[in-house]
């Protein structure tokens, strides 16, 4: 790749090691280096990981202590901006994203390199009905809080951050550390006027899938974010900046 375009991918993770390896041995297909950010796994799947982590163009990293999926991923893109690298993919670890979109979204992100390319996930029936009534509760508040439609998902993990003003942004502006992440940051890309670049692409649930969403502290958290996003409409309206 050319140091103007110089992608990696990053997978926070926290005790799907199973699913892992097949995710990272279907990624090393793309010749991408590979960030697996751990977000405080019992030590069994820390094992698992750092074998992973002994194959060529895979490293990982000891985020130490549970922190949330959210705090993982900055890290992530913390490491991988620091190291030299342009763009990051984000994947999730329970192998639900459908990999063979990974060159899809490379060729987006060369073509666009200011934008964040943005999966907008196409469900089966596999999908819990629990989880798409959450995210039409959330469609509608980011409507809300960008007083737009231009948020076409902002719960799905699978997207091409363009490295500096995703690093900066999160530096520079409070981002939730669990799985308030992903909408937050999308949101506040659009408040900055980050381009969104949208690709259709599947989701699957597996059967015995393990979900780590807490349903009491983690819809808190959510609700939390949504208050915030409001009011930060509300003052960035008044003063005359773009929502």
């Amino acid at each position: 790749m050319s140091a103007d375009f110089n992608p990696v991918i990053v997978i926070p993770h926290y005790n799907h090691a199973d699913t892992l390896i097949d995710v990272v041995e279907r990624l090393r297909g793309f010749n991408l280096p590979i960030i697996i950010v751990d977000d405080g796994s019992d030590s069994a799947c820390f094992a698992i990981l750092k074998r992973l982590a002994e194959q060529e163009g895979v490293s990982l990293h000891d985020g130490v202590i549970n922190g949330g999926k959210g705090r993982a991923v900055k890290i992530g893109l913390k490491l991988a901006w620091r190291s030299g690298f342009t763009h990051a993919v984000q994947i999730d670890a329970d192998g639900q994203h459908d990999l063979a979109d990974v060159p899809i979204m490379l060729a987006q992100a060369k073509q666009f390199p200011h934008a964040c390319i943005c999966g907008r996930p196409i469900y089966g029936q596999d999908a819990p009905k629990a989880r798409l009534y959450g995210r039409k509760i959330t469609d509608f508040w980011n409507m809300v809080h960008t007083l737009s439609t231009d948020i076409a998902d902002g719960m799905c993990g699978f997207r091409l951050y363009p490295l500096a003003k995703t690093v900066s942004l999160c530096e520079h502006t409070h981002i939730g550390d669990r799985m308030d992440f992903d909408t937050e940051l999308l949101i506040k890309m659009h408040w900055e006027q980050i381009p969104l670049i949208w690709i259709n692409t599947a989701v699957k649930y597996h059967p015995n899938g393990v979900s780590h969403f807490r349903a009491i502290a983690d819809n808190w958290a959510i609700s939390k974010m949504h208050t915030r996003l409001f009011f930060g409409m509300l003052i960035r309206l008044l003063s005359g900046r773009k929502v």
